[in-house]
């Protein structure tokens, strides 16, 4: 009885402390500071107007202005509305102001996607220190030359903190305080909306701020509102059909984000927002909208998200057709669709294969050509007709391969065959491509040249997969060169393992491209010697294996040419491909490039070996897949994806978001969705994809295309 006693005179306390708390507000209810305050159940009193606000506000107390016209109109506020709200003691809050004491206000608004929230000095004290980065998402600025800032903006380098500082990098004021008022530059109570990261500095800013407001006397926020959130947080019971329902979101999201294309706008997007240069950095450009039909398919599926966020919590769509996206998608709703019992799944995966393989033009012309050293070849995109990608190639036909199994329907044997040949034929004696071949060369140079030649390219990422395509290719047909060329290439990785590997965007993701060809090797040739280098692999990638299951990030060598660490200095943030962490330590997952593949790879090393170890270590890791899946209300285009980045220490969606392309919020209906679907479906089945496509019959393919290799 006592014990209930002092909780229900706490719970008064606490409700008496909240009771205490009001500010006055002026701006829509939707926005979303006056939700947080409503939900708190804060006493908050609403105006038309700021004038209004001040004449009615108690001496002593504190106003609220928000943009209620973000970024399109500026707050109205006068200079007497600012002169008797400090004549009343009043605390303001002013937003995206019309007018400021003391400062021209410039017609125009600042506005740099790159741009990221740098905290200026100790305004909100030992828990978010001078230094620390936040994320503003969207923000159109008002640019003034404040001379102590709270807040700036400024193109950084870091993951929670500007790693090289402030000098010589031009910075933007967001939020500064002037007499009795806290002025912010921009909108910044539209956190929720506009997606402002990490929630927990956001949760950290906003406390301090309405704690000044009320007078210094603290006010603690306790849901703090975000929107995506994690499916499942970080130690909540999983529901037994977490997995299953994992799967179900993962393939319903390509038709939420409506990234099929449908004719009947095709041609004017594509022509719009894919730049006649080809740079794949610009494919940028507005979602689909719900007024715009959806495609079955038959002309192709989009790649997914761009990582800008603006100001109202959308995001770029990429405007670029690729082919490794067309198989790798059409793996996904085969083996969703296996699983869910969703036959419809496979019309769809089907016409993705015949638009990969007949109409979309990535084996056309040249590449259909039989007189032709590129026949065979497929393009690296639309856009791209004549760039080939070795690894691009590699996951192309992988999809294909998986999606044929599973819809048991072998037609487009003949074209996975012919694309293994054809990288086969322009792989060096010793089992490498390179990072790209250019058509023209390949017609100039003849097949033979690349097949006769000397070249060795250390880079697991552009080289390890199609070595898995041919110990694949070898094991239903049994022709031997394809084996050799395979381990002639692993073993030369492997003795170079790891100080010699070239990296792109850290080691964890070449270690994980490392894994499947390695595990395919032991299913081939169990020896000591190639279970030792699985081992190897596999063994240190769980050294960065959270006890959660996520598998931490880690950079190169600084100190070597062969590893690359590109973000360097301010200037050079969001120039290059780039590594979601600043230093190694830094508490991130990447779905695109490492935890996706390990995932994939991890399975068949399992399978392969019986390895207890790797077999709970792939239970962790799906685990850890499931409950960071992204579950939104207000985003349908981003429910049911998953990001590239994941801080597992904050539980949350944050990275460093350098990369020039592919950056911490990017999604991508390939190389992140397909590969943690199929692998999940795998996993539930407790079966390996090599098990799964064991019974395609490519004798008959090869024997017709060994032509190939003859002339």
């Amino acid at each position: 009885m006592k014990s209930w006693l002092l909780g229900v005179f706490g719970m008064f306390l606490c409700f008496a402390a909240t009771a205490q708390t009001s500010f006055s507000f002026c701006g829509p209810e939707t926005n979303d500071l006056y939700q947080q305050l409503k939900q708190e159940n804060f006493s908050v009193t609403r105006y038309n107007s700021v004038s209004e606000a001040i004449q009615q506000t108690p001496k002593g107390k504190s106003i609220i202005v928000v943009a209620s016209r973000y970024p399109q109109a500026r707050t109205a506020i006068s200079a007497a509305d600012y002169t008797n709200a400090r004549k009343k003691k009043i605390r303001l809050y002013v937003e995206y102001p019309s007018f400021i004491p003391g400062y021209k206000l410039p017609d125009t608004t600042h506005y740099n996607k790159l741009e990221r929230g740098v905290v200026f000095n100790s305004f909100f004290g030992k828990s978010l220190p001078a230094m620390s980065i936040v994320g503003a998402n969207g923000v159109y600025l008002i640019d003034l030359p404040v001379k102590n800032p709270i807040l700036v903006n400024a193109k950084i380098a870091g993951f929670d903190h500007a790693q090289f500082g402030l000098a010589n990098t031009p910075y933007h004021s967001l939020l500064f305080q002037q007499d009795n008022a806290l002025i912010a530059t921009t909108s910044l109570s539209n956190y929720k909306t506009g997606r402002f990261g990490p929630s927990a500095s956001w949760k950290i800013v906003w406390e301090k701020m309405l704690t000044w407001l009320n007078n210094d006397k603290p006010v603690a926020l306790n849901a703090f509102s975000q929107d995506p959130l994690p499916m499942y947080q970080k130690d909540e019971p999983l529901p037994a059909n977490a997995g299953k329902t994992a799967v179900a979101k993962g393939a319903d999201w390509l038709w939420k984000a409506r990234l099929f294309i449908h004719p009947s706008w095709e041609e004017e997007q594509m022509q719009q927002y894919q730049p006649k240069n080809g740079d794949p950095n610009l494919f940028f450009g507005p979602p689909i909208s719900a007024d715009m039909l959806q495609g079955d398919g038959s002309r192709g599926i989009m790649e997914g998200h761009g990582s800008t966020i603006y100001h109202d919590g959308t995001q770029d769509y990429r405007y670029f057709i690729r082919a490794d996206v067309q198989g790798e998608s059409a793996f996904l709703l085969a083996t969703a669709g296996k699983l869910l019992g969703r036959t419809q799944f496979n019309e769809t995966a089907e016409k993705l294969l015949d638009y990969l393989f007949y109409t979309s033009g990535f084996r056309g012309a040249a590449r259909n050509n039989k007189d032709s050293s590129s026949y065979g070849l497929i393009s690296w995109a639309n856009t791209h007709p004549g760039t080939f990608f070795n690894d691009d190639n590699a996951r192309c036909i992988l999809g294909a391969i998986g999606a044929s199994s599973f819809m048991d329907n072998e037609r487009w044997n003949k074209f996975i065959t012919e694309n293994i040949l054809a990288n086969f034929r322009t792989s060096s004696k010793q089992g490498f491509q390179g990072n790209a071949l250019d058509q023209r060369d390949i017609e100039k140079n003849g097949w033979k040249f690349y097949y006769d030649r000397d070249f060795v390219n250390l880079h697991p990422h552009f080289e390890s997969w199609m070595w898995a395509c041919y110990l694949w290719l070898y094991d239903k047909t049994k022709f031997q060169p394809l084996l050799d060329k395979a381990k002639t290439g692993i073993r030369l990785m492997m003795d170079a393992y790891p100080e010699k590997w070239k990296t792109q965007n850290g080691t964890q993701q070449e270690r994980a491209r490392m894994v499947l060809p390695l595990a395919w090797l032991v299913r081939i040739e169990n020896t000591a010697e190639h279970r030792k280098w699985l081992d190897d692999v596999v063994s240190k990638l769980l050294e960065y294996q959270e006890s959660f299951g996520a598998i931490r990030e880690e950079l190169g060598s600084e100190s070597s040419d062969t590893h690359k660490i590109l973000v360097t200095s301010n200037d050079a943030y969001g120039k290059n491909e780039a590594s979601l962490i600043a230093v190694n330590g830094d508490p991130v997952a990447d779905m695109l490039y490492t935890c996706n593949f390990f995932y994939f790879g991890l399975n068949e090393a399992a399978h392969a070996t019986g390895n207890p170890k790797y077999f709970k270590a792939l239970d962790s890791l799906s685990d850890f897949l499931i409950r960071i899946q992204s579950n939104s209300q207000k985003h349908q285009d981003l429910d049911g994806a998953w990001f590239r980045a994941f801080d597992f220490g904050r539980w949350d969606y944050w990275a460093s978001n350098a990369d020039n392309g592919w950056g911490a919020w990017s999604t991508l209906t390939g190389w992140i969705q397909s590969w943690i679907v199929g692998t999940n479906v795998l996993w539930q089945n407790k079966q390996s994809y090599w098990d799964a496509t064991k019974n395609m019959d490519m004798k008959k393919s090869l024997e017709e295309s060994l032509w190939m290799l003859k002339k």
